[in-house]
């Protein structure tokens, strides 16, 4: 059986390199909070385009409920950005937290906490070929489940609620199927893609929360980032 190998532990650099491991972390952090303020912008942007979607919906009984479709249309333009954005985010949060579990924390608590074999060459790599530790679906995933989702929902909801209220309550599903109609597209057509759309991301979000947990299953022996 191989030998397993000598461990690093944060003591073994000196002064210099321990400061200047510092102001990399210090560096790293600050570069993911400057990106995740814009993950919060166009979430923002999301809940803003939804808010004025159903003011003007509701404004009246009257009301179109066109401005809710192309609302979510909007919020999926948004989240395919925020994606993009949660790719570069996830490179400086990767170091951070890294360096914080193979640096500081054994620092703080050397009895229990130790290390990862070979961490500092893990995170040289990652310095001379810096790449995405995440693939754009599942960064899209991620988004969807944590923020989207929920936009979606009140999006869907309200759209099928006010197709159903108004101008007055529906008292049969072919009334329901004749107010889902959009000019020359029936309205058959409507509530399927409706169902289709809704039902399309929920499927997307489960597939994506189960590649996460089998790529971060056993990542306590894993010597990877991200």
């Amino acid at each position: 059986m191989e030998a397993p190998r000598a461990v690093s532990l944060p003591y073994e650099f000196d002064g210099a390199s321990v400061g200047a491991l510092a102001h990399l972390y210090r560096g790293e952090v600050y570069r993911s909070t400057i990106w995740r303020t814009r993950l919060d912008n166009t979430t923002n942007w999301a809940v803003v385009t939804l808010g004025i979607a159903l003011s003007i919906t509701f404004s009246s009984r009257e009301a179109s409920p066109l401005p809710l479709l192309l609302a979510g249309i909007l919020c999926i333009v948004f989240l395919i950005f925020e994606a993009r954005r949660y790719r570069y985010f996830n490179v400086w949060r990767a170091r951070a937290r890294w360096m914080e579990n193979n640096f500081y924390a054994p620092m703080l608590d050397s009895d229990h906490m130790k290390p990862v074999a070979d961490w500092r060459e893990v995170l040289a790599r990652d310095y001379r070929e810096p790449h995405h530790h995440i693939s754009f679906a599942r960064a899209i995933g991620r988004r969807l489940r944590r923020n989207y989702i929920w936009i979606l929902s009140i999006q869907t909801i309200a759209y099928y609620g006010k197709i159903t209220i108004d101008p007055t309550p529906v008292t049969s599903f072919s009334e329901l199927v004749q107010r889902a109609s959009l000019g020359p597209i029936p309205g058959e057509f409507i509530l399927l893609g409706g169902l289709i759309f809704s039902g399309g991301w929920i499927a997307f979000a489960l597939w994506s929360l189960y590649m996460d947990r089998a790529k971060h299953g056993k990542a306590a022996v894993r010597v990877a980032m991200g």
